[in-house]
């Protein structure tokens, strides 16, 4: 189709460059060929992407991209280019339809009142719906018959549609009173089932895909454990190597929680935090398995069986006479299904030990029972404690648990057994009392004087439970601290106290020894204080507290025991710059003392064998964290700026006896020189495999590069003809540089 000078052109062009003796000259729909003198016209068509392709070699698979497989298409790194992945939403949010009534939605079952009931009824409404999002003025509308009576349903519409849908999700099914049970609908939903087709159609089933294997990180070969971090917007969550000194990644993700991240209490799932609600991810690819909707979330707890999951948040009021107001829901877990929901004022929330500095809440606010049934959960109220029963999600025997003058209560963490402490009113003591849940059976009572403040502390395996009792002296000018100690597990649960020597010394930490009969309790002046070691029982297995020791003048404001027992880390965090001791207790000596420069937090790994020290940006430099051996060994450190978590993810309970247990803990040398020997085998294994992948990568780069030989060579050898001995110059890089240069000098004197 060229015309005849544009043709005379191209042939003269050929004709001065001096090409090599054949050139191809590809038109749209057909070629020509010239060759020294000659001219052929080669009429029948070709492939012209064939032809792209064998001159374009280095393009991407699938070039020049006709019916190429998009899967195969390589997009950058954390750039989804606005395609959607399976973590996205499978659901579009429902937003404004054409109906454009998208924020309101329809409250059914309200009851029927008369004209001058109206607006209180309307006032109900906009109190329960204001706690979930901004009602709009006169937004709450209440259609009336013939006689000013209501209809018995009324219309409620948000500033946005995402908070009517969260209206709608939250209190359909919200009881009133006892005749009246909410039914709540979005305005759009009429125009949609309106709309439904008459005939019915067979709806296409989707393929069953069973779930990932939520234990799979358990059977790792090398026995290793998971940590998360998040550092700036990237969670990581990361294999512990400490047998090699690396942390190996095992999963990233950027902009995966809006706030923070938390496992669940197996290590099962891992919650991530968004202004919808929650979402919880598992198996090797951490998939998400489930989300539940909550608006603006801000806190979440599981239930120790992981059998359901509560979530938190707070809404500031508009109106400075008005309340702050929270929402808790509670989820099944595996359905997502919503069983239950708490909502009203923080005052009545925020009672005895449930309330912090400036009226705020102390999370969390529900407490569940210790065992693995998650059969009951409560929190405290005025003079009583409200103890709810699942899987009904209703209050036990349908009454509170009185006890006038509760101020603070804990499960025990092995069995529903809660231990609550109530204060002195006017001539009666205070209290510690027993109860064992849902008989409401009293199994120990202890009366208390002179009261100040009491902190209640279980043994982790519920054998113990240790009282903190501060009293006022005679003159009601300063405290001293004493202990309460209860052997939940001996008959009628026998009682010592113990006070320490020096009575007017603070009592700073106390901790329990995970597995065992000890505890530590870290007492004196903050600056320097002393860490004190005790046992309930002597070296023939008596009851009695025993004193072990005692180690003076500290730099530690808390104490760490590892979940195996018999060493501790003695920290001294923040103010006191990071200091550590690593510390047997058994053999009662120091294995070292270390320092992790303005370190914040201190962590065990669920084993015992490492502990993990970090810096988080609450301190502006140095963020990131030191992982350590048990004996206080730097095994290594990862610095990330904006470090803001580290935690381990938790370990299933072990199912074997505790006689097993005890067994293999008496032939451990036995145990441990088998697997000392299978552990070398998989580290070898482990280079091996790491060797053999680097030789496949590079044996695929080689063939690679032995297919594009002759296209290279035929590259290389037109260059060398078109350019000539430029062709085998070297690169370069042209570079100007000033140089300065004295010509001439010459001095003349100087006149003013």
């Amino acid at each position: 189709s060229l015309g005849s000078n544009t043709f005379a052109a191209a042939v003269h062009s050929v004709a001065l460059l001096q090409l090599p003796e054949v050139l191809l000259l590809v038109l749209p729909s057909s070629c020509l060929l010239f060759t020294r003198g000659k001219m052929a016209a080669v009429a029948e068509p070709i492939d012209e992407f064939e032809v792209a392709r064998q001159l374009f070699r280095d393009q991407p698979a699938g070039f020049p991209y006709e019916g190429f497989d998009i899967e195969e298409l390589i997009l950058p790194e954390d750039d989804d280019m606005d395609i959607r992945s399976d973590d996205d939403d499978d659901e579009e949010e429902e937003l404004e339809t054409e109906t454009g009534f998208g924020s309101v939605i329809v409250v059914d079952s309200l009851p029927v009142v008369p004209e001058d009931k109206h607006e209180k009824l309307a006032n109900v409404l906009r109190k329960i719906y204001s706690q979930i999002g901004n009602v709009r003025e006169g937004g709450i509308f209440m259609p009336k018959d013939a006689n000013n009576m209501s209809k018995g349903f009324a219309f409620v519409e948000f500033a946005t549609p995402q908070e009517a849908q969260a209206a709608r999700t939250q209190t359909d099914g919200y009881k009133l009173d006892k005749n009246h049970t909410f039914r709540v609908s979005m305005f759009d939903d009429f125009d949609r089932y309106a709309k439904v087709p008459d005939e019915y159609e067979t709806p296409d089933f989707k393929t069953y895909t069973p779930m990932e294997n939520l234990h799979s990180w358990m059977q790792d070969k090398m026995g290793r454990d998971q940590f998360v971090i998040k550092y700036g917007d990237d969670v990581v969550v990361h294999w512990n190597d400490g047998r090699r000194c690396r942390a190996d990644e095992a999963y990233k993700r950027s902009f995966w929680t809006e706030s923070f991240v938390q496992w669940s209490p197996m290590g099962n799932m891992i919650a991530t935090m968004h202004r919808q609600g929650v979402a919880v991810w598992g198996g090797p690819t951490f998939s998400r398995l489930m989300r539940y909707s909550h608006q603006n979330v801000q806190l979440i707890e599981f239930s120790p069986a992981e059998r359901y999951l509560m979530s938190y948040s707070s809404i500031e009021p508009s109106n400075p006479r008005e309340k702050v107001q929270v929402l808790l829901n509670v989820f099944d877990t595996r359905s997502g299904k919503k069983l239950r929901f708490f909502s009203g004022n923080m005052e009545d929330y925020a009672i005895g030990s449930s309330a912090g500095p400036g009226g705020a809440l102390r999370w969390p606010i529900f407490k569940w029972a210790g065992g693995l049934e998650d059969k009951y959960f409560a929190r405290l109220t005025k003079g009583a404690i409200k103890i709810y029963e699942t899987p009904e999600m209703t209050q036990l025997d349908k009454k509170d648990l009185k006890l006038d003058g509760v101020q603070d209560f804990e499960w025990s963490p092995a069995e529903p057994l809660l231990a609550a402490y109530t204060q002195e009113v006017g001539d009666r003591p205070a209290n510690i009392t027993v109860i064992r849940i849902p008989e409401r059976t009293i199994v120990r009572s202890k009366q208390l004087f002179n009261v100040s403040d009491v902190k209640i502390f279980w043994h982790p395996q519920g054998d113990y439970l240790a009282v903190k009792v501060d009293r006022f002296t005679k003159t009601k000018k300063s405290t001293y601290t004493g202990f309460e100690l209860f052997s939940i597990r001996e008959k009628d649960i026998p009682m010592d106290v113990l006070e320490l020597p020096n009575k007017t010394e603070k009592v700073l930490s106390f901790a329990w020894e995970p597995k065992g009969h000890r505890f530590a309790i870290v007492h004196g002046e903050s600056a320097r204080p002393n860490v004190s070691f005790y046992s309930m029982k002597d070296e023939k297995g008596k009851l009695g507290v025993k004193h072990l020791g005692t180690l003076t003048n500290k730099a530690c404001n808390a104490i760490h025991w590892s979940p195996s027992g018999h060493n501790i880390v003695l920290s001294g965090l923040k103010a006191l710059n990071g200091q550590l001791e690593f510390f047997n207790v058994d053999e009662f000596e120091i294995l070292a003392a270390v320092e992790h420069f303005m370190a914040t937090d201190v962590e065990w790994d669920p084993t015992g064998r490492y502990v993990a020290s970090s810096v988080t940006s609450i301190q502006q430099m140095e963020n990131g964290f030191n992982m350590w051996s048990f004996n206080g060994k730097l095994l290594y450190t990862l610095p990330k700026d904006r470090f803001q978590q580290l935690s381990w993810r938790p370990r299933v309970p072990s199912l074997l006896p505790k006689e097993k247990e005890e067994e293999i803990k008496k032939n451990l040398k036995e145990y441990s020189k088998k697997y000392d020997e299978e552990d070398e085998a998989l580290l070898l294994q482990a280079d091996a495999d790491v060797l053999q992948e680097r030789q496949k990568q590079q044996e695929e780069w080689d063939a690679a590069a032995a297919a594009r030989a002759d296209y290279i060579a035929a590259i290389r050898d037109f260059y060398e003809e078109m350019y000539g001995d430029r062709a085998k110059e070297k690169e370069y890089v042209m570079e100007t540089v000033t140089v300065e240069q004295v010509i001439d000098v010459k001095e003349e004197p100087y006149q003013s």
